[in-house]
């Protein structure tokens, strides 16, 4: 089955300062503000969200196509995509910008200060979807560029494409009748409990309610797993046994992948998300989002000692 993940491809440039924030900052003076932090050093990884999902669905034998744009920057992520079998022919290059970049600056309390820019991502990325196949097609609708997140979802009801929806963090660009627009006859919402909840406030629907849009409600719940709803009634599924918690940044993009997996191999909705779980709990036993890995009989027996046979 092909896999489309659509949404953003970033770097994540990381730098630690020594010191504390509150230390160099003076609130009397804070409307004049101008600081300069000497950081320790500087660690670039590869972030985004389709480029998490893209990354962990791979680690499980698909061949996702990632829809996204990136920039004139782009050769070290791209060599990275490429050395994993992920396809780049979803991938639009804007030559005159710069792949879409986060700048995090943590000091020694774990207070951090971010600057983000959009760069190639303030492009759509005009895939082309005249030769697929829509019959033997799963696509996923993750934070990106917000034209793709409003435009895709009428692309794949109009070709009976089974999506998606992972709103995130681009929940408070999107006004309540552009995310019901986006939910309609999509197979599946999937978010934490907060953003949940700004759905919720935003549309002015209740969780019942977003059911009449989508068939399926996912909500994870960081360490206490996540509950899937239908129109049935509500499943609890437990998170797994992690070794050691080192960082839960991309751990929401990981379980969307072992979801994917799940649905891809014929599972139900709940049984995919316990192969989310799995999936999950190896993205927070590292720093960073794409610096896990595992093989698929490592990952199997994990499953195993976890939750017992696959369902």
């Amino acid at each position: 089955m092909q896999i489309l993940v659509s949404g953003s491809l970033a770097y994540d440039r990381i730098m630690s300062f020594p010191g504390s924030f509150a230390d160099h900052i003076l609130p009397e003076k804070i409307h004049i503000l101008n600081v300069c932090f000497l950081v320790d050093g500087l660690d670039e990884r590869f972030g985004g969200t389709a480029g998490n999902i893209g990354y962990s669905v791979a680690l499980l034998g698909e061949r996702p196509v990632i829809l996204a744009t990136a920039g004139k920057d782009f050769e070290g992520y791209e060599s990275w995509l490429t050395g994993h079998d992920i396809p780049l022919n979803g991938i639009r290059i804007v030559d005159d910008e710069f792949t879409a970049g986060a700048y995090i600056t943590t000091d020694n309390a774990d207070n951090q200060i971010t600057g983000f820019n959009p760069g190639a991502m303030k492009y759509a990325c005009e895939y082309n979807f005249a030769h697929m196949d829509p019959r033997n097609v799963l696509a996923i609708v993750s934070p990106g560029n917000l034209d793709d997140m409003k435009n895709l979802p009428d692309v794949y009801r109009e070709k009976k494409i089974p999506f998606i929806i992972d709103p995130g963090q681009n929940i408070p660009a999107l006004s309540g009748d552009e995310m019901i627009a986006m939910l309609e006859g999509c197979k599946i919402l999937v978010t934490n409990d907060y953003e949940l909840e700004m759905i919720m406030k935003s549309t002015g629907k209740s969780r019942d309610e977003l059911l009449d849009y989508c068939e399926y409600i996912i909500t994870t719940l960081g360490e206490h797993g996540c509950v899937v709803v239908d129109k049935n009634g509500e499943t609890k599924v437990p998170a797994a046994k992690a070794a050691e918690v080192k960082d839960p940044t991309g751990a929401g993009d990981a379980f969307r992948a072992g979801l994917i997996k799940g649905l891809v191999m014929g599972k139900s909705v709940v049984n995919s998300a316990y192969i989310g779980a799995i999936s999950s709990v190896y993205c927070v036993e590292q720093l960073g989002t794409q610096e896990h890995s595992y093989t698929e009989d490592q990952f199997w027996a994990r499953y195993k000692e976890n939750f017992g046979e696959i369902k």
